[in-house]
């Protein structure tokens, strides 16, 4: 303690004022280290809720006496208790989801609620209920639901209600096909609701068409995965190359043809007629006694007879006829386009093409694989020929292992790591260490009673000195000649030992 004090009482204002900032500085840094390394890491809990949402959230976290930051519209805890606070809050029905749901119908009493109050309610309800249900699904961040129920009147019974959702994606914009899920869901939540009759708009992209249109783009991916897997069977990965184009139909036709074949008639009914008919005419003259039943004509045997007979028959055919109608609907596959690129065979380091056996077998492969048909004007393309390798670009990203780590915080931790050691090293002990101003001076001129004053040994010799060793014979034995000097100058032989042991006690 008492070497400190006489360090510090032989420092000037200037380096006291050093050391003390170079202290304070150091613990500080020590302190902000030691403060980075116990701060838990924070996660994200919840984002994008409305106040309402987030005060609540915030009130319920102030009960639990969990640790929590705000920033923004972002709520942030420690990551290790994101989980757990999360199923709490679920527990409590946090975040309140949109608007109510069918709990409002719970508050409705018989006495005082007339039908009209039901029916508004419901809708509410339903509304918030749908609500929910899209807010349920990943992406999502705000949903509201509007349905516009037509009211019953007399003379317009056949109003069908309609439905508009409005919502905001986490990232990025609604996809058709979401929307048209979305569509679907609404319509079918709601009776009597056609799915024209629901409006999707995106916040970001305003009107969403969820027309559905024809999977041509599905279709052809689908057909060339499938080509290139059979391929891959023989010529190996990555040693063919497929695309497929399907144009596809783009109006909507409607043929109604009717043929009659002359040749394919069935009898379908038959009718036969068949008439007879006798006269029987006198042989003599024709008198009027002739002509009555008993005169001379009824006995006379060579009168002359006369018959007739007729057959008529009549049969109905029936002609053949077909029918045939035809509705063709946009989407209906009009041409399919197959282009397949095969590399060839490497023989001796040299590349030479595939046989002709093999590109005919892979090209009925290929043909039976995307349903070829040449009559509707189906094209096959196949050629072998050599690939030319291409450099990838850029280099594959992968995980390291500091991915699990946070990064920001291990480079502040080890700022003030290296803040804080060359503070320590560089600044506070050279300062400490440091031999103060007053023993860096040379040593006082002590002078014996009634004597000069001896001046301050500095290690060289004085030009009478130097004349006077000079002059004195030189002796062999340097032990008697250092014992004749001291003889000679016994006051600065004290001197040079009294140095000597005040540098002993110094040290």
């Amino acid at each position: 303690m008492q070497n400190v004090l006489a360090l510090w009482s032989a420092m000037t204002m200037a380096r006291r004022a050093m050391v003390v900032g170079a202290t304070v500085a150091m613990f500080g840094a020590v302190l902000l280290l030691s403060r980075a390394a116990s701060t838990p890491d924070m996660a994200l809990l919840y984002s994008g809720l409305d106040p309402a949402a987030a005060g609540e959230v915030v009130a319920a976290l102030d009960q639990a006496k969990a640790t929590y930051d705000v920033q923004g519209d972002s709520i942030r805890v420690a990551a290790a208790d994101r989980d757990r606070l999360r199923m709490m809050l679920a527990g409590q029905n946090l975040p309140a989801a949109g608007s109510g749901g069918y709990e409002l119908l719970d508050g409705l009493s018989g006495f005082g609620t007339t039908s009209q109050m039901f029916d508004a309610a419901y809708l509410r309800a339903k509304e918030g209920e749908l609500a929910r249900t899209i807010l349920a699904m990943p992406g999502i961040r705000a949903a509201r639901v509007h349905i516009a129920q037509g009211t019953g009147q007399p003379f317009r019974r056949d109003m069908a209600p309609t439905a508009s959702v409005t919502l905001t994606t986490a990232q990025g914009a609604l996809t058709p096909v979401q929307a048209r899920a979305l569509k679907y869901l609404v319509a079918g939540a709601v009776a009597g609701m056609q799915v024209d009759d629901v409006a999707i708009i995106d916040s970001a992209r305003g009107l969403v068409d969820g027309a559905e249109t024809p999977p041509a783009t599905d279709r052809a991916e689908e057909l060339r995965r499938n080509v290139e897997r059979l391929l891959a069977a023989r010529v190996g990965a990555g040693n063919a190359v497929v695309e497929v184009s399907i144009d596809t139909e783009t109006e909507r036709e409607s043929i109604v043809e009717r043929r009659f074949d002359p040749q394919g008639r069935v009898p379908i009914s038959s009718s036969t007629v068949e008439k007879t008919a006798s006269d029987q005419r006198p042989s003599g003259d024709v008198t009027v006694a002739s002509n009555l039943p008993d005169g001379d004509a009824a006995g006379d045997a060579g009168a002359g007879r006369s018959s007739n007979s007729e057959t008529q028959e009549t049969i109905n055919y029936e002609v053949s006829e077909t029918q045939r109608e035809v509705l063709r609907q946009p989407g209906a596959t009009k041409r399919i386009t197959v282009a397949v690129l095969v590399n060839g065979l490497m023989t001796d380091g040299q590349w030479t093409p595939r046989p002709e056996e093999e590109m005919a077998a892979l090209q009925d492969l290929v043909s039976s694989a995307v349903g070829l048909d040449t009559a509707r004007g189906d094209v096959l393309t196949l050629r072998s020929l050599q690939f030319t390798g291409v450099a990838a670009e850029g280099t594959l990203a992968e995980a390291g292992w500091m991915a699990g780590l946070d990064t920001m915080r291990l480079i502040q931790i080890a700022a003030l790591a290296l803040v804080a050691l060359i503070l320590g090293l560089f600044v506070v002990r050279p300062i400490l260490t440091r031999k103060p101003a007053l023993l860096d001076a040379p040593p006082p001129v002590l002078a014996l009673p009634g004597t000069a004053p001896t001046p301050a040994l500095t290690g060289e010799i004085a030009g009478n000195d130097r004349a006077l060793i000079d002059a004195e014979p030189v002796e062999a034995d340097p032990v008697d000649r250092l014992r004749r000097l001291i003889e000679t100058r016994q006051v600065e032989t004290v001197e040079i030992l009294r140095g000597w042991m005040d540098k002993g006690e110094r040290a």
